[in-house]
């Protein structure tokens, strides 16, 4: 555990860089697979309104018997309960399932922009941060010129936004923008759903010289771009083997190779039509 670094959050919480993922984990899946994540070190857990699992991550919270200030939780509010309003009613039902005062980090799933609500949703979430239902609040999906609008009508800017990002879709200029205002990045699909760009010859070289797989090498590549990364696995092997990147280090070059690689691939809906 103590090799995980941890990152600070433009209000000054902290985050584990390095977490484990629940989407798609089924509930009868998810106490167990929470558990091994937990045993293998893993702190930071990321579930979502939408995943339908938020009891089960409570339940394997409370199993662990780890004190409240050493498991970073993250949940997303549903598409369905954007608004002002219903931010902090749905964060209730969260708190509920997950049986949580509160959550360190509470993002707005996605944009949705042509219904037009999510500066009245960001809204709704700043009074979750105030009432300390959620420590830090954020963004999911969002692009730059909804972040910017953010930004322009309500002066507070998202501590974090978690976004499809790994080699075929490296996000290089959103990233940039994340840097210049205090953003830190969080990605969803690291390695992009372990489809075939786990067999790309070049990645296979890179961890045979240190020693690891090709998955290993591309969530070693997020986390010295500085991204937060979740990788998700239900399999006991994979989870330890995930989250065992910190130590080594790759080279200049073996980082260029790894960014090489992008193709412009979004394997997930488009921000700017999903919802």
């Amino acid at each position: 555990m103590s090799s995980v670094p941890n990152l600070t959050l433009n209000n000054g919480v902290v985050i584990p860089q390095f977490g484990f993922g629940v989407f798609q984990v089924g509930p009868g899946e998810t106490v167990e697979s929470v558990r091994q994540a937990f045993d293998a070190g893993y702190r930071h857990i990321d579930t979502a309104q939408a995943y339908g699992n938020e009891a089960e991550v409570g339940r394997a919270i409370a199993d662990s018997g780890l004190p409240r200030d050493e498991v970073f939780v993250t949940t997303k509010l549903a598409n369905d309960r954007q608004g002002r309003d219903s931010a902090a009613s749905a964060l209730g039902e969260s708190l509920e399932k997950l049986g949580l005062d509160f959550v360190d980090l509470y993002l707005v799933h996605w944009p949705r922009p042509q219904a037009d609500v999510y500066v009245e949703t960001w809204e709704g979430m700043e009074g979750c941060a105030k009432d300390g239902t959620a420590r830090a609040i954020g963004v999911s999906n969002f692009q730059v010129p909804h972040l910017e609008r953010l930004a322009a009508e309500t002066g507070t800017v998202p501590a974090v936004n978690q976004i499809e990002l790994h080699p075929l879709l490296n996000q290089e200029a959103l990233r940039a923008y994340h840097s210049d205002h205090g953003i830190v990045t969080e990605a969803w699909a690291p390695i992009a759903k372990g489809g075939e760009l786990l067999s790309d010859a070049g990645l296979v070289e890179i961890g045979r010289a240190h020693g690891k797989s090709p998955a290993q090498v591309v969530l070693r590549w997020h986390v010295q771009l500085g991204n937060v990364v979740f990788p998700k696995s239900v399999t006991p092997s994979r989870i330890r083997e995930n989250i065992d990147v910190f130590d080594f280090t790759l080279s200049d070059e073996e980082m260029a190779a790894v960014s090489a690689l992008d193709s412009g691939t979004r394997l997930g809906p488009d921000p700017d039509r999903f919802g």
